[in-house]
């Protein structure tokens, strides 16, 4: 009998995404699973009900979905919906498990396998299911282009009858994924661009993209993990660092800011001096809204206007790109579902890096050390 892969519809309030699309069904299908989308799950990324029939999936309402054998979802599960999984299904999507370790504890209690996208390894074999960078690169695109419309002046350099226009002073705080993809389309867009991180490492990655590597007198050592994450700086190396960016931040029109380390709270890289320091009209796009924020006047998920600087802290900059969001998302997805399953259903793994990485929850035990700390 063909497993069964099940496919909600996403709740959360402006959550446009969809865990899978036409296109990834289709293969699935062909590898001998039965897909089971809810009824308007793909409406938010503009597929229809009968793109999902036609590409080979089941239309069935919120119980079916959830009573799959495997469930594929974007954002992590409410208590509602974690009592909708049966004993002995997997779950593959975000689960947030280091910020919210006891709805991992209760997907144990309900017997669900659970991985999580957030934890899958950095490793060369794993890039095919590196959700997070796949998001990312939206978010840090969609971060620009936020900016661009709210910033009272152009970005490019300018040449006219009228004089010549200089282009905006674009700074990016922290180089992964999301800021590499920044840094790359302030560029397109004609803004002269610096950037800043911890990591010496991606100094190149900066430069390749016709950045300004920002340079700090301050002694900080290696400060990659294995993961290829940012480390935490020392509270007193931390101040330091945030004094020594205010020049770099004033002479900014706009700061866009990456900054994030797993589990932890965000690090504040702006302060009130800082934002003091922008000339009025400035524009501060915080990608770890989420987190708290890497500016210390940031209000998730608002807004707002301080000391004459716009603040957005906006918490799913990905939402408004439902579509290719959606596409990236559900290869990366694809590629767990089909390095884990076989004929028979979903198969555990524990001798696989990815598998034993990303698994959170097992035979009703959290089996992830990090988050089985976090409990005790």
């Amino acid at each position: 009998m063909p497993y069964t892969i099940g496919v909600p519809k996403e709740t959360q309030p402006g959550e446009r995404l969809v865990a899978i699309v036409p296109e990834v069904v289709s293969r699935l299908v062909k590898k001998g699973a039965t897909v089971q989308v809810e009824k308007g799950a793909g409406a938010g990324a503009f597929i229809s009900d009968e793109d999902f029939t036609h590409a080979g999936a089941q239309i069935v309402d919120r119980a079916a979905a959830f009573g799959s054998d495997v469930v594929l979802k974007v954002r992590p599960p409410s208590d509602e919906e974690i009592a909708l999984f049966r004993k002995g299904a997997a779950y593959v999507g975000f689960l947030a498990p280091l910020d919210d370790p006891k709805r991992s504890a209760r997907l144990a209690a309900q017997g669900v396998t659970a991985l999580s996208m957030e934890l899958v390894p950095r490793i060369s074999r794993a890039q095919k299911m590196d959700a997070l960078s796949a998001l990312s690169s939206v978010a840090g695109y969609r971060a620009v282009l936020l900016a661009a419309g709210i910033l009272p002046k152009f970005f490019p350099l300018l040449s006219t009858a009228a004089g010549t226009v200089r282009p905006a002073n674009v700074l990016v705080l922290g180089a992964g994924v999301a800021g590499l993809q920044a840094i790359a389309t302030a560029k397109r867009l004609g803004a002269k661009v610096s950037a800043y991180d911890i990591r010496e490492a991606v100094k190149e990655e900066i430069h390749s993209l016709g950045a300004t590597f920002v340079e700090l007198p301050l002694e900080i050592g290696d400060m990659q993990d294995s993961g290829g994450y940012a480390k935490a700086l020392a509270e007193e190396k931390a101040k330091r660092q945030t004094e020594l960016l205010v020049p770099f931040i004033g002479k900014s029109d706009v700061v866009v800011t990456t900054a994030l380390i797993p589990g932890r709270k965000a690090p504040v890289l702006i302060t009130e001096e800082a934002v003091k320091a922008m000339k009025a009209g400035s524009v501060i796009i915080d990608l770890a809204a989420p987190n708290g924020g890497n500016c210390e006047l940031t209000v998730p998920g608002e807004t707002v206007e301080r000391h004459g600087v716009t603040l957005v802290g906006a918490l799913n900059l990905t939402a408004d790109m439902p579509v290719h969001a959606s596409e990236l998302y559900a290869r990366t997805v694809q590629a767990i579902v089909q390095d884990f399953t076989s004929e028979e259903g979903f198969t555990v793994k524990f001798e696989d890096e990815v598998f034993a990485g990303a698994c959170v929850t097992h035979d009703g035990a959290v089996v992830n050390e990090r988050v089985k700390g976090l409990l005790a």
